[in-house]
């Protein structure tokens, strides 16, 4: 039986997360930290305080970050059970699996919830929002994710936090994977509650989730935590007394996070690195197109995150085949979240480049040679226009 060479170096990660990280951000593991400690109690105090910085607001905008280990589903789910009172109601909108989930959170967490549902190729209906919030003033909390990595899609959050706010309710938004990479407005938005994770665009590794809250609103929640582990409220307080997680955090993501908002500020902060993953997603495009893929959402409503791609309609195509054969040439990539359509998802985030870009996309068309695959299709033929009168 042959047996596999070990490689040099780790496959490149051309996914939403876990993603590629840097050599620096890795060693920044390789040290222990004690958890009650002070100086690792003053590093975290450190990451709260630059958390603010990067989301534009400070303590005195009346903003607050709480830390949550758990991965970024942790961190909402810790949001929704820790905020939504006993008697609220929460308006769920959904385009996407993380939608989905988050309807799913609200079921265990038996939250008072409904939701508006869209198809996974279309932005939230701000006017049917709108409606809703008019026609049922039971509900008190509004939920969304800003970039639906199901698909790759970048939702209005502004536009839909403008509607939340005049309405008087509480916005909260999954960032998850677009905090970092895209400038969000917290308060021209609207936005209460806002979550992230380590291991998305300011390229850290998993293992813990972060919430910037507005302070009044949250502590106005106190007693409402469905759980005693995500109670948000108990976490803060541990922050706010003692500098402390209020059980085992998670000390090496802590110290490889330190390190990646090092790097992030180094390459010059949010819009640089958004700058970085655009042109990596812009490549990206234009060499699966030349290879004869098609993507799958309209420009309009495509962020630069992750990006969707059909099947090939030759019947030969198969995605295992497909994943195996970029994986034995050191690329990654990630198959796809909805039902409706074969896709497969390819990344532009992480410690990645344009010519990383490149290069997979070399390792594509040799796959697809490979595999003996005709990615030719005809594009939809244009309608005739009618001679006028």
């Amino acid at each position: 039986m042959k047996t596999a060479i070990p490689t040099a170096k780790d496959k490149i990660l051309f996914t939403p997360g876990p993603l590629t990280t840097s050599l620096d951000v890795k060693q920044a593991m390789l040290r222990d930290a004690g958890s009650w400690h002070f100086e690792f109690n003053e590093r975290v105090a450190g990451i709260r305080g630059k958390l603010l910085e990067l989301a534009g607001v400070g303590k005195e905008d009346g903003y607050t970050v709480v830390l949550m280990q758990g991965s970024g589903s942790f961190g909402v789910e810790a949001v929704l059970g820790s905020v939504v009172p006993e008697e609220g109601k929460l308006l769920i909108l959904a385009n996407g699996a993380y939608g989905e989930r988050m309807i799913q959170m609200a079921r265990h967490l038996r939250l008072k919830h409904c939701a508006l549902r869209w198809d996974e190729n279309t932005a939230p209906d701000v006017v049917q929002i709108e409606q809703v919030l008019k026609d049922d003033p039971a509900i008190t909390d509004v939920s969304v994710v800003h970039c639906e990595t199901s698909t790759g899609i970048e939702n209005p959050i502004v536009e839909i936090g403008r509607v939340v706010k005049a309405a008087g309710r509480t916005y909260i938004v999954d960032a998850m994977s677009s905090f970092g990479a895209l400038e969000i407005p917290l308060e021209e938005a609207g936005i209460h509650y806002l979550i992230s994770s380590a291991n998305k665009c300011i390229e850290g590794v998993p293992g813990f989730s972060f919430v910037i809250a507005r302070r009044a609103e949250l502590m106005a929640s106190e007693g409402r935590a469905r759980s005693l582990c995500l109670d948000l409220v108990g976490q803060l307080k541990g922050f706010e007394t003692n500098g402390q997680f209020r059980y085992t955090p998670p000390t090496h993501s802590v110290l490889a996070f330190e390190q990646a908002l090092r790097e992030l500020a180094t390459e010059g902060g949010i819009a640089a690195r958004g700058d970085r993953y655009r042109q990596n997603h812009e490549v990206l495009v234009k060499g699966m197109r030349n290879l004869g893929f098609r993507t799958y959402l309209d420009p309009a409503l495509q962020s630069f995150i992750i990006t969707s791609f059909h099947f090939p309609e030759d019947p030969k195509f198969s995605f295992n085949e497909f994943y195996r054969g970029l994986s034995e040439k050191g690329f990654i990539i990630y198959p796809g979240k909805i039902a409706k359509a074969d896709l497969f998802r390819i990344g532009s985030i992480g410690r990645i480049f344009p010519s990383d870009i490149r290069a997979l996309l070399g390792a594509i068309g040799d796959t697809v040679q490979e595999l003996g695959l005709d990615l030719q299709y005809r594009k939809p033929a244009a309608t005739p226009v009618p001679e006028s009168a």
